[in-house]
């Protein structure tokens, strides 16, 4: 089978490897995005997907745009049997779906029709899921919406980061992508349409969506907290300053306070939040400083009765 990968970061490079090494499967090109710069030198860094693509010496392609006539006859030429593509970057115009008789098979981390977008692992995290997957499907001209092939499922762990999740995720995508090719060239997979009364979306992460709200359970925080990792992490005010915060629910205190007040408790730091729940601080950052842990915070801080996290 005649295939171009189309992908950028860390999460499509096991699935490229894959297809790389099965003799079944012959890469004609790989199409990823521009080089970019990075860091606080803004060097600029090739993505994951080209460094692997090099490596194995593969031709590579890098398109500032796909909705270009050059980027039209790069895969005219190539007249692909299907087109691999995962986390790309890159809305596909639907004369570029036409020319693969297999179409563009899109690896979707999420079971659809659920967490379409930009940002499924993270937003599935942040709203306290349980459960989520991977999805193969067809891509169509709209945001995840075209026809599923095949998913894999798996738990959330009550603790788990988005990174360990996608990189969980990331590792069980080659099997799934293997299985789809194989399927779609034999004839033996039916493709289903989503019920798009089913969907829900998954943006992509603003830097907004960090700001805590105080006033949400200490679960719901946690678990943005966890979906938001690293960027834009869970973040709140604390007298002239932003501060990152890192924590995680803390066993029931009698009494409530107003969302945000902070108490001492054997030398734990706790945050009200809402529902008379409570949040136990791990560790704060603020602006401009390096992280340190409650402890820490609090004897630098040496806080006030009735201070609150969240107030100018």
């Amino acid at each position: 089978m005649r295939v171009v990968f189309c992908g950028t970061p860390d999460f499509a490079v096991p699935t490229l490897e894959r297809l790389i090494g099965e003799p079944e499967f012959q890469i004609e090109a790989v199409v990823t995005q521009p080089d970019r710069p990075r860091g606080r030198g803004l060097e600029t860094v090739a993505s994951p997907v080209k460094r692997v693509a090099e490596a194995a010496g593969l031709r590579v392609y890098q398109p500032a745009k796909v909705r270009t006539e050059e980027a039209f006859e790069f895969f005219r030429q190539i007249a692909p049997d299907a087109v691999v593509i995962i986390a790309f970057g890159h809305f596909i115009p639907q004369r570029l779906i036409d020319l693969s008789p297999l179409g563009w098979i899109n690896l979707h981390a999420s079971l659809l029709p659920k967490y379409r977008g930009a940002a499924p692992i993270a937003w599935a995290i942040a709203q306290g899921e349980s459960r989520t997957g991977l999805t193969s499907m067809r891509i169509d001209a709209g945001m995840d919406t075209g026809p599923m092939l095949l998913k894999w499922e798996t738990e959330i762990g009550a603790d788990e980061t988005a990174p360990e999740l996608a990189a969980r995720m990331a590792a069980a995508g080659p099997d799934l992508m293997v299985r789809t090719l194989r399927g779609l060239e034999a004839g033996t997979i039916e493709p289903e349409a989503q019920d798009n009364s089913q969907a829900t979306m998954a943006p992509m992460l603003k830097r907004e969506d960090g700001m805590i709200d105080w006033a949400g359970r200490a679960e719901k925080i946690y678990n943005r907290m966890r979906g938001f990792t690293p960027w834009p992490g869970a973040y709140t005010r604390f007298r002239d300053s932003v501060c990152h915060i890192w924590g995680r629910p803390a066993t029931p205190e009698p009494g409530s306070a107003e969302p945000g007040t902070l108490r001492v408790a054997a030398g734990e730091l706790h945050v009200s939040c809402g529902e008379g729940t409570w949040l136990r601080v791990e560790g704060v950052q603020r602006e401009g400083r390096k992280r340190v842990t409650a402890k820490e915070f609090l004897s630098g801080a040496r806080l006030e009765g009735g201070e609150k996290f969240g107030e100018v």
